[in-house]
């Protein structure tokens, strides 16, 4: 019986080429075991549909009229960015950064740390509890100072007040509007031109801003929280609220982390408290409130701490005087962050997922003050959850101008136009230097095209 053999014969298709890396007389390259077919007709061609070795080798952008392909040489220079996979390196070296998304109000924010670990470390506390096992609690969750973060504290509480210093000087000489119907912000000459408000009477005015003279709090907007002399005592109460003092998180925040202050005392534990799963268990008693000393000298300093009290004055500056208070307070902006982020690591501060209010305590208070989404079925509660640092210090992110006398921001070029916190922009436009961090969200890169060109770009 005959046996017919069918073999089936697959060639590439026309104006595509069979490519099999040549071998190359450097010995530290060594080619792939996996060829690869390359040409026009394949439009489905990209780097990560090749195996991984071959993609980095192999630029397909090099391929020439007389169809042949270059290898690329090994990175001997860069093996760190060589191992890394293509995310990462994508992450590396991204052009430009998305702008921040506006989270939706008919939801709660997400939260910072996975539902399924802080389940996990319930259910491990739980067990200990059922095993009459105390919580081993480190400082400061045991009522205790961590001593290496005392001087942090009090540097950052220095650069609070140069940051609040400085964004009132500057005040006078960077005009900031701010639309009285939304929340949105413009630092310029003139406010933008972007349809975007959904404000009241957005409708009427076809999505156009209403401007009016913008303040500090606008730029630096104030987030309090209230003052408590022992974290670890009576939870405030929404019946006993008015017996506690509203200052700003961050000093809240440094006084916990040990800054002294007469006017706000705070508690200092020498034994740490017991807990046995999530009751306290011994916290050293209750110990009544001692009344703040007030006096002039007091009150001066609380004006140094709070943008409430920051003074416009109108002291005459020289263009060379702006940049270096410019400067000056771009450098205290970011070093207030990177301090507040290394104490929130510690210290625990508590922030509502539906509302801005914030709380600086292992837990949050009991005051029904909530009235974002759904605060009928909490009965005005807070959703606590826990913080983190653009919810202490919010950005406040604002359209970047670059030609501050130019013409203003337009609807159909937004597309081309960056962003950047308020306090930033703040400072550039006084004659700072752009920092390295935000120059990638502002655009820089970025031609912007007249508004006859932008219709013929794709």
């Amino acid at each position: 019986m005959a046996v017919m053999l069918g073999i089936a014969i697959v060639t590439p298709p026309s104006k595509c080429l069979f490519v099999h890396p040549p071998l190359s007389s450097n010995s530290d390259w060594a080619p792939p075991a996996t060829p690869f077919l390359l040409g026009p007709s394949n439009p489905s061609f990209s780097s990560s549909s090749f195996p991984i070795s071959v993609a980095r080798r192999f630029d397909p952008m090099t391929v020439s009229g007389s169809r042949s392909l270059q290898p690329r040489p090994h990175p001997d220079a860069n093996r760190e960015l060589y191992h890394l996979s293509d995310k990462e390196i994508y992450k590396r070296s991204k052009q430009n950064v998305d702008l921040p998304p506006i989270l939706p109000k008919n939801k709660k924010k997400p939260y910072p740390i996975p539902i399924q670990k802080m389940q996990r470390a319930a259910r491990r506390d739980k067990k200990l509890a059922e095993m009459g096992i105390e919580k081993s609690l480190e400082p400061p969750k045991n009522g205790l100072l961590v001593p290496e973060l005392i001087p942090v504290a009090y540097e950052v509480l220095d650069h609070w007040k140069v940051l609040i210093e400085g964004l009132s000087q500057l005040m006078n000489v960077v005009t900031v509007y701010g639309c009285s119907k939304c929340p949105e912000v413009h630092v310029g000459p003139v406010g933008h031109q972007i349809q975007d408000c959904r404000g009241t009477g957005s409708e009427q005015r076809r999505s156009h801003h209403s401007w009016v003279k913008g303040s500090i709090n606008d730029v630096l907007i104030p987030i309090e929280s209230y003052h408590l002399f022992d974290p670890f005592g009576r939870r405030i109460k929404h019946e006993t609220r008015f017996d506690y003092d509203r200052i700003p998180a961050v000093v809240e925040l440094c006084i916990q982390a040990g800054v002294d202050f007469p006017e706000y005392p705070s508690r200092r534990r020498t034994s740490p408290i017991r807990m046995l799963g999530k009751k306290v268990i011994d916290r050293g008693g209750y110990v009544e409130e001692p009344k703040p000393h007030l006096s002039e000298n007091c009150m001066s300093l609380l004006a140094e701490l709070d943008t409430y009290g920051a003074q416009f004055e109108q002291l005459p500056l020289s263009a060379s005087d702006t940049r270096r208070l410019a400067e000056r307070t771009l450098k205290a902006y970011s070093n207030v962050r990177r301090g507040v982020r290394q104490l929130m690591k510690k210290y625990s501060v508590k922030a509502c997922g539906y509302c801005s209010e914030v709380h600086v305590g292992p837990w949050g208070h009991n005051a029904k003050l909530c009235g974002a989404f759904k605060h009928q079925w909490r009965d005005g509660k807070h959703g606590w959850q826990d913080a983190i640092l653009d919810e202490v210090i919010p950005p406040n992110y604002v359209w970047h101008l670059r030609d501050p006398h130019g013409p203003p921001l337009r609807t159909a070029l937004r597309r081309y136009y960056g962003k950047a916190p308020a306090i930033v922009e703040v400072c550039v436009q006084a004659g700072a230097e752009i920092p390295e961090s935000y120059k990638r969200m502002m655009r820089l890169d970025i031609i912007i095209p007249d508004t006859e060109e932008a219709r013929l770009v794709a």
